[in-house]
């Protein structure tokens, strides 16, 4: 989650990586259900050891005791998931308004709406040319809406206030390994546990398409947030290695 220019920014290119460890003890709270399926195929199990090293370069997750699932030969590939999109939070506000968060691994998002949240939170202006072609780039876009209607009225009417509150993205290889980018959530929402909700959901949505190897980069003052969500820093000593150009 990104914060106004003054306080600490959760996602920034600073050179302390972070690598979620998917192990068999999932570290969200225990009403967060995965709720993932294997279907009625005959799945063959194996339970290998996999360091930090051997996670990235095999595929395999990091943990010291991992199953790993191998689903038999089959002539045509599985689907991936559908895109999710359901109400986080519902809450009346005081003037009678109802408000729904509305989170969605899949929406549209308006560059012009992303631009004026970066300006919301601080972040330096890039061109919407580049904004956009990282959007359509990147593996999975998720998003945080605000939808606010009158009390009788339907969320679906044209005259309901919907706006881009937060989003994070993630680019992929689509086999293996993720990372995870631009988190952010408008200042005014912030410290109502939204951005946990936004990371902890984009994790969900990446497990449910087997991409086990999740990492980002975290402002060193932020660290500790994204440790609670089960992000490892500087996993056995490895450091990110970052190539400038040099005019």
């Amino acid at each position: 989650m990104q914060t106004s220019s003054s306080s600490p920014a959760l996602c920034a290119l600073i050179p302390v990586d972070c690598i979620f460890n998917c192990s068999n003890q999932i570290p969200y709270p225990s009403t967060f259900s995965l709720g993932l399926s294997t279907g009625s195929r005959k799945l063959k199990v194996s339970r290998l050891q996999a360091g930090f090293w051997e996670s990235i370069r095999s595929g395999l997750i990091k943990n010291n005791s991992t199953q790993v699932i191998e689903p038999p030969s089959s002539s045509q590939e599985d689907e991936e998931p559908l895109p999710e999109e359901f109400v986080l939070v519902e809450k009346t506000l005081p003037d009678g308004t109802i408000e729904q968060i509305i989170f969605s691994s899949g929406a549209e998002v308006d560059v012009y709406d992303l631009q004026a949240l970066c300006d919301k939170v601080g972040w330096p202006r890039r061109p919407l040319t580049k904004l956009a072609a990282a959007l359509r780039n990147s593996y999975m876009v998720a998003t945080l809406h605000s939808i606010k209607k009158s009390s009788g009225e339907e969320l679906t009417e044209p005259n309901n206030e919907k706006k881009l509150i937060g989003m994070a993205r993630a680019t992929s290889d689509h086999a293996f390994n993720a990372t995870i980018w631009d988190v952010l959530v408008d200042p005014s929402y912030q410290g109502q546990g939204l951005g946990k909700a936004l990371i902890e959901k984009l994790i969900r949505a990446l497990l449910q398409r087997d991409i086990g190897n999740i990492s980002l980069f975290a402002d060193s003052k932020v660290v500790e947030f994204y440790r609670n969500l089960g992000f490892e820093p500087d996993p056995e000593g490895i450091k990110g290695m970052f190539w400038y150009p040099r005019f």
